[in-house]
This record gives structure tokens, sequence and C-alpha cells, in this order.
């Protein structure tokens, strides 16, 4: 072949080239097309599932509620980035000179290095001098070794540098994710502007700042009358899952200008902490973190509280009951994915412990709560969720009820059920059911909320 014919079926296999790159480009752009809205889609999609907030529960109240000044506490709160940018995630409290402090933990064997760090310096004797506590979320500071407690000590170091008091006297808390380091310099760093900011009327700030998958701050609030005053209680907490006994995972702070010497006042939080925090439940998981701590300042110009047996020391503690009852319900009512408020009744149990037993049974039954979810008068799974507790139950003295509608007893269903009236029971918000063993005269009321997709929506992406 001559380097004519060489020349021209060189030209031939390029122009035939040129046609493939031509097909091949028009082809990756076709397919590029195709795929382009998926991908935009699944973008959005994720974009949306991190940044959008979660929707406010329905079964939350109307509005925070008007919060009375506590005289000798002041609030700041502050972004310091812990987790998010641009988010408020972090409060300080100050407390005056003298203010008794008293509180409640949760009792996991995983319990974060603030949890314990509070309970040591609670069990200290009381001081003259004044207190404050801070708290994080975004980050639980727990599971974090001996890095967990170096943090705890630098910013109770740093918070008592700043307002004058010995780090024994600064209380920490953090909630969040477990087992990652808390970023601590970021919060010292925020300490100065904190400081800088602190009144007396910024305790809804304060109850934002700690909100985690929360969908709406939580108040209560609660006036006394006492001899020669008025005694005034405010209080705030943040919870929304992982909320089960011991307490749950749960931050709550209570402030009043009581006169009361802590011992009295330790004795009042934890002879009402079973009844209250200790009967709520969304899913059964007990947190590393939980922390109740109660301030009072004796800033009221009312007498001191000295006998608990006295008037105005039992409507003192009817008052403070009140106010933990209030959170408490609150914190369930935000539960994650929650569309439902349930109270659980039993009644007629051998014992206090059998009665706490099946009202938790109950309250923890993935079945039971997702038939609430659903709106279905399912109550043989109550029935199930009685005879799984562990506590004593004869079948043939049961009864069961669902708000006023007897729905089975003994030993089957009423005679009187209707299917209509218990599914209409069923679509209300807040529901009341009702138990009772036939066996003695024990008796225990817990409360909880349904389960539904929107809990495992919130928890699957949890960290993102």
């Amino acid at each position: 072949m001559g380097d004519k014919d060489w020349k021209a079926k060189v030209k031939e296999l390029r122009k035939k080239l040129a046609k493939l790159k031509k097909r091949a480009a028009a082809a990756a752009e076709q397919a590029a097309a195709n795929v382009a809205p998926a991908v935009q889609a699944a973008t959005e999609t994720v974009a949306a599932r991190v940044k959008a907030p979660n929707p406010v529960s329905p079964l939350a109240p109307a509005a925070f509620p008007d919060l009375p000044v506590i005289d000798g506490v002041d609030f700041a709160a502050a972004a310091a980035g812990v987790r998010y940018k641009g988010r408020t995630d972090v409060m300080l409290v100050r407390l005056a000179p003298g203010t008794a402090v008293a509180g409640a933990f949760t009792r996991s064997s995983t319990r974060a290095a603030c949890v314990l760090d509070c309970q040591a310096k609670l069990s200290a004797k009381a001081s003259e001098e004044g207190a404050a506590i801070l708290v994080n979320s975004g980050n639980a500071n727990a599971f974090t070794g001996a890095a967990g407690q170096a943090s705890v000590d630098a910013l109770t170091a740093a918070v008592g540098e700043r307002l004058g008091l010995p780090a024994s006297r600064v209380f920490t808390s953090s909630t969040g994710v477990i087992g990652e380091p808390l970023p601590h310099d970021r919060i010292a760093a925020a300490l100065d502007g904190l400081v800088a900011s602190l009144r007396p009327d910024a305790i809804a700030e304060a109850a934002r700042a700690i909100m985690t998958t929360d969908t709406f701050p939580k108040g209560a609030c609660a006036e006394v009358q006492g001899e020669g005053g008025t005694i005034r209680i405010a209080g705030i907490a943040k919870g929304s899952g992982m909320i089960a006994p011991d307490m749950a995972t749960m931050l709550v702070y209570i402030f009043t200008d009581a006169t009361i010497a802590p011992a009295l006042l330790q004795k009042l939080v934890s002879r009402q902490v079973d009844d209250t925090f200790n009967c709520i439940t969304v899913d059964s998981d007990t947190s590393t973190s939980d922390a109740l701590i109660v301030a009072a300042t004796g800033r009221s110009t009312a007498a001191p509280i000295k006998d608990l047996r006295g008037k105005v020391a039992r409507d003192f503690e009817a008052a403070l009951r009140g106010v933990m009852m209030d959170l408490a319900h609150q914190v369930v009512k935000d539960g994650e994915g929650a569309t439902k408020f349930v109270e659980i009744r039993v009644t007629g149990a051998a014992d206090a412990v059998d009665a706490h037993k099946v009202a938790m049974s109950i309250a923890n039954s993935p079945l039971v709560k997702t038939a609430i979810a659903g709106e279905d008068a399912n109550w043989g799974r109550i029935v199930a969720a009685v005879g799984k507790s562990g506590a004593r139950a004869d079948r043939d003295r049961l009864s069961i009820r669902f708000g006023d509608i007897t729905v089975a007893e003994n030993g089957w269903r009423a005679p009187s059920y209707s299917e209509a009236d218990t599914s209409a029971y069923m679509k209300r918000q807040e529901l009341v059911i009702g138990v009772d063993l036939g066996l003695g005269t024990a008796a225990r009321t817990v409360w909880t909320c349904d389960l539904t997709h929107r809990y495992i929506d919130i928890n699957a992406d949890y960290r993102s």
C-alpha cells in the first residue's frame, strides 16, 4: 500500500473516531440528564433532613409561660458552637450567696462525668457562698474517660474564676451525643460574654439553650403564701427522647426564693421525684446525663421554712410537686414524634412494686404504643403487657378501661363493649388507660406517649 493509500486510511479512521467520540459525549450528556433529577432530589432530601427543625409537637402548650423573676438568680445564654454553628447551646445561671442546692440524678452505671461531679458536690456541707450552673447541649460528655472529668474541671474552674466562686460551688450539665470529647474550650471562650449578659429575666432564653431534639422550651411556675411574704418557684426543663425512670434524658432546673436549709430542701426533692420524673417514659431508655437541680436563694421576705410539718412547708412542697409534675408532663408531651399523651392508671395491685411493674410494662410496650398511634382500640395488647410484667395477676380478676369505657372484665371482653365508642375515644389527643388487677389496694399512675414513625426518623439521623 502506497503513501497515498495510507493517508486516506488514516483520514477515514480519524473520521470514525470523531463520530464515536461525538456519540459517547452525547450518551454521557443524556445519562447525566437522566440521573441529575434523582441526584438533586436525593441531595435536597438529605439537606432537608439535616437542616429542617423538628415540627413542634401537637401536644405543646400554646406558649412558653410567663415565669416570675426569682430574686437571687440571673441567667444568660449563648451560641458556643459545641456541635452546630449558630445554635444557642450554652446557658449560665448565677445564684446569690447563701443559696441552698439540692438535686437528683440518673442511676445509670455509665453516667457522665458532670453527673458524678454534681453528686459529689451536693454531698458536701452547706455553703454561705454563691453558686453557678453551666449547661451545654450538643454533647453529653459521657463515656469520655479521663477527658470527661478534665473538661468538667476546666469549666468549673473557669466559671468560678469569672464569678468569684470556688469550683466546688459550680455545677455543670451536658446533654447530646454520647462518646465524643466535649470541646470545652469553645464553651470557655463564650464565658466572658455569658457573664456580661447575665440578667434576672432571661430564664426563657436559658430554657431554649438546653434543648436538643426538643420541639419547644419547657417552663412551669407556682406561688405560695408564706409567713410574711410570697414564695415563688420557677422551673425549666429539657427532654424529648431517651426518657425513662432514673430519671430520663432530662435536665431540670428549678429555682425558688424560699429560705430553707439544704438538708430540708433535699428531703422535699427526694420524696417528690419518684411520683413525678420517675413516672414518665417515652421509650424505656435511661440516659447517662439526667439531672434535676433545685436552688433556693432565701431572698423571699417570707419566714424561713424550718418544720416540714407546718402549713407553709406543706404548701411549699405541694407547689414544688406541681412544678415538677408540670415539667414531667411537658417532657412526655414533647416525646420524639409524639401525637398522644397517655396516662396509665393501675389499681388493685397486690403491692406498690407490682403496681409499678404493670404500669411501666404497659407504658413501654411498643405494641401498645403503636396501637395508640394508629388509634386502634386493641385492648388485647394491654392484656399481653400485664402478663409479661412479672407482677402478680389473675386473668379472671382483671379489668381494663379506656377512659370511662370498660373494654374487658372478669377475664374476657365486657358484655357492654362497643368497638365504635372505643374507636372514637382513641382519636383523642389525651387518653387514660385504666387497669384494675383485683388483687389488693396498691396503685400507680405513669405517663407516656404513642410511638410513631417520626421517632424512628429523629433517632436514625440523631448524629447528622
